[in-house]
């Protein structure tokens, strides 16, 4: 019996338009009615992904940051959280200095979440357009949320980090990535995001043990709840470990192919399909087809 729904954001649980179908919000109700605790698993920062833990409703912790994060998006209760050490994030600040990258600082786990800045807007497109999108995502709460600050160096101290992103064009990015794998593969975890065509590389710096398998692991043993009473379903590569620890993994039709032949994890529809939808009324609500 499964006792623990952990869905991804993007590609999974949001169809194309970035829009959650009814099909997935009435099919996520009726899970919780039937005593399954659902949560999101997200690369996302907690700040960025909360509204929509409030809007659906949802009855378990947030997984956000890849796992770094387990919070409550309507209490702001704190579940678990790991950090960068304060030496750790200075070097990686210092290293992306180097090579051009604009850091984005994602802090204040405890709260609502900060995130930092100090470089002008207007050098980087990724940052402009981010910085657009929270005016209209947090509104009233944008100037608590995101911050630009003198300098990252002088601010850290002040700040419990969770998070560092960076954004880049590609030849600088890549530098960056091997100085980073030499010098800090085993204090950190690295998840870049390649964009060739659009000479673009987007870099996350996690703590260590950061993943959505780790984080579904944790609110799992926070409840008793067995692996194999756990559900996940994903579309993406950084959705792997938590499709491995759960006893039962489901894989999107949209799918990356080395994903979708993977023997172990069941297939569902496409995202524009509500193949969430359908996943939860197969094996949590055993309907007929």
């Amino acid at each position: 019996m499964i006792e623990l729904l952990a869905l991804d954001l993007d590609g999974t649980l949001l169809n194309s338009r970035g829009q959650v179908p009814p099909e997935n919000r009435a099919a996520i109700r009726d899970a919780e009615e039937a005593g399954v605790l659902v949560t999101i698993a997200t690369g996302r920062r907690f700040l960025d992904a909360r509204q929509l833990g409030i809007d659906l409703e949802l009855n378990a912790p947030l997984i956000t940051h890849n796992g770094a994060l387990l919070k409550y998006a309507d209490s702001l209760e704190t579940v678990a959280a790991s950090l960068l050490p304060l030496e750790t994030t200075r070097e990686v600040v210092r290293v992306g200095k180097q090579f051009g990258g604009n850091a984005l600082v994602s802090a204040d786990p405890h709260s609502k979440g900060t995130m930092l800045y100090d470089c002008e807007p207007t050098e980087s497109i990724p940052l402009r357009r981010y910085l657009e999108w929270s005016v209209r995502q947090h509104r009233d709460d944008v100037n608590e949320a995101v911050i630009r600050v003198d300098d990252l160096q002088d601010a850290l101290p002040d700040h419990e980090v969770i998070h560092i992103s960076f954004s880049g064009q590609y030849g600088a990015m890549e530098k960056m990535l091997d100085l980073l794998h030499d010098e800090l593969s085993e204090r950190v975890t690295i998840l870049p995001t390649k964009y060739p065509r659009l000479d673009f590389i987007l870099i996350d710096i996690l703590p260590p043990d950061a993943s959505k398998g780790t984080g579904v692991e944790k609110l799992a043993a926070a409840r008793s709840i067995a692996p194999e009473e756990v559900m996940a379903i994903g579309d993406n590569f950084n959705d792997i470990h938590m499709l491995e620890f759960a006893g039962t993994g489901v894989v999107m039709g949209n799918a990356d192919e080395q994903l979708l032949n993977r023997p172990e994890f069941y297939k569902t529809d496409t995202n524009d399909e509500s193949g969430v939808a359908a996943a939860i009324r197969r094996f949590i609500l055993k309907e007929e087809n």
